[in-house]
């Protein structure tokens, strides 16, 4: 299964989720790898702290741009973590500047002709900038799943429908078997007026809301400083399990 997270909203805890569901899976057995198409590295620092990639995302694609006649394997790009049974394939800031490279000689099917070769990994997820470009584009295209973070914010709200059509046209001109997972509320403030208003406004509108909110901890941001996702970090914390809930959520709806 590929999964990719995507808002074109910074700041609404793509990174966050990516990882902490990639840890889980990763903690429960599957052979687990997380690619960071986002320049700024967020998921590549929180699953590997200081250490240096060995090779990154943008060596993958140097590779198709200068044509190399034995270019090296996806897999080879996979670099292990810390953390038994998950691997990240590392961002680094020059992704931005080869987007356009690449989008001027047509490559946005290569990131899932990568994936449709590598080997042995049993769940793939997929952080994207916060933007709309090649690389969120390439990502839905390679992706079979869409999982959008939803940060209860008024113009997150707003950009909602926006969003939606951007990956209804992907499904539509590129991917026909991409569908959208649901939409996950993320930092969601029980006591707070705004958040159940707003997540109640989606609700109504028949948008897919999953059941499984994510609360809003200050513990969040000790996992980030850490380098640890919160099933390593705090097991029995709140935030986790709601995380637990989130990902046992989504794996009983995948085919048998």
């Amino acid at each position: 299964m590929k999964r990719v997270v995507f808002n074109q909203k910074g700041g609404v805890g793509k990174s966050t989720i990516t990882c902490n569901l990639a840890a889980i899976g990763a903690a429960r057995g599957l052979r687990t790898l997380v690619i960071d198409l986002d320049p700024q590295g967020n998921s590549t620092h929180y699953l590997l702290g200081e250490a240096a990639p060995e090779r990154t995302l943008a060596d993958f694609y140097d590779q198709i741009l200068n044509f190399t006649m034995r270019p090296r394997k996806p897999e080879e790009f996979a670099q292990a973590t810390p953390f038994a049974n998950l691997w990240v394939m590392p961002s680094h800031p020059d992704l931005e500047e080869l987007g356009a490279k690449l989008e001027a000689r047509y490559k946005i099917y290569k990131l899932r002709e990568a994936l449709e070769a590598l080997e042995g990994f049993d769940q793939i997820w997929i952080d994207t900038p916060p933007a709309f470009n090649f690389h969120t584009r390439s990502a839905l295209i390679a992706a079979n799943r869409c999982l959008i973070p939803f940060d209860c914010d008024t113009f997150s709200r707003k950009a909602i429908y926006s969003l939606l059509r951007n990956v209804e046209e992907i499904r539509a001109d590129h991917n026909r078997g991409l569908s959208v997972e649901g939409i996950v509320v993320n930092q969601f403030q029980a006591r707070s007026n705004l958040p159940q208003r707003v997540v109640a406004e989606l609700l109504a509108e028949g948008l897919p809301v999953l059941p499984q909110y994510l609360s809003s901890s200050i513990k969040l941001k000790e996992s980030h400083e850490a380098c640890q996702p919160l099933i390593h970090l705090l097991p029995s914390h709140k935030l986790t399990r709601e995380y637990l809930d989130l990902f046992e959520s989504l794996a009983a709806r995948l085919p048998e």
